[in-house]
């Protein structure tokens, strides 16, 4: 079982960088392939990044590619979201989540593992 807790949410301006974290409990953290998904009001959650059990491969929704930057350290069981350039449209939920899998994954469907989620607003 992994838990998963992310943090870092908050109001900023335009153009301002955040970065979130996601601490996940559990020993199997480094054979998790991990990503980052959000929800803003009124639509479907989707997907912003994902990044391999071993770090080695991410892949990024076209939306966020140059300006978002996901990682982790197994050491620490914890991944990030740096996120740079914000934009008023990526005001949203975000969420941590996890697979039982090492290959990373854009499909919402291929995650087990899911957190309560961060606030991200950022204001024009």
């Amino acid at each position: 079982q992994v838990r998963l807790d992310e943090s870092g949410g908050e109001l900023v301006q335009a153009g301002d960088s955040l970065r979130l974290s996601c601490a996940a409990s559990g020993r199997t953290f480094s054979s998790n392939a991990m990503g980052w998904f959000r929800q803003a009001p009124g639509k479907e959650r989707e997907f912003v990044a994902t990044i391999s059990a071993s770090g080695s491969r991410t892949y990024y929704a076209d939306s966020v590619k140059g300006r978002f930057a996901i990682s982790r350290d197994n050491a620490k069981n914890t991944v990030y979201l740096r996120m740079s350039s914000l934009k008023p449209e990526d005001t949203a939920v975000y969420y941590c989540a996890g697979r039982t899998s090492v290959f990373s994954s854009s499909s919402i469907n291929d995650y087990y593992y899911w957190g309560q989620g961060t606030q991200v607003t950022v204001s024009s």
